[in-house]
């Protein structure tokens, strides 16, 4: 069975939301839907979306799990993105947490150490 996956982020103000999630995903969105909607491929058929519908704005939570999570922290530390909260579960799996100006959660998951 095949599977693709698309994640839509409902946002209040969308030049801003774009802005972040830019600066989030350290690229520009992989193509522009349309004048409210921008989606990045973070894999193949696996895409992340931010749409304008400011009533739905605030209420994601979406979490990406990635193969060197200290890496891509990193990598959105240099483009001014600070975490809003670090987990470590007691499998030792890692979650790092960002909140969007919306207060959507977009979380990024790594293996134990």
């Amino acid at each position: 069975m095949a599977l693709d996956l698309f994640a839509c982020i409902a946002v209040s103000d969308y030049p801003a939301a774009l802005e972040w999630y830019e600066r989030l995903l350290g690229t520009p969105p992989t193509y522009v839907a349309s004048d409210t909607e921008a989606v990045w491929e973070l894999a193949e058929h696996r895409s992340l979306a931010v749409e304008h519908r400011p009533e739905h704005a605030g209420h994601a939570l979406t979490t990406v799990f990635v193969d060197d999570l200290d890496s891509l922290v990193a990598g959105i530390a240099a483009r001014g993105v600070a975490p809003a909260n670090r987990e470590t579960y007691a499998n030792g799996v890692r979650k790092v947490t960002y909140r969007d100006p919306d207060g959507n959660e977009i979380g990024f998951g790594g293996a134990p150490l």
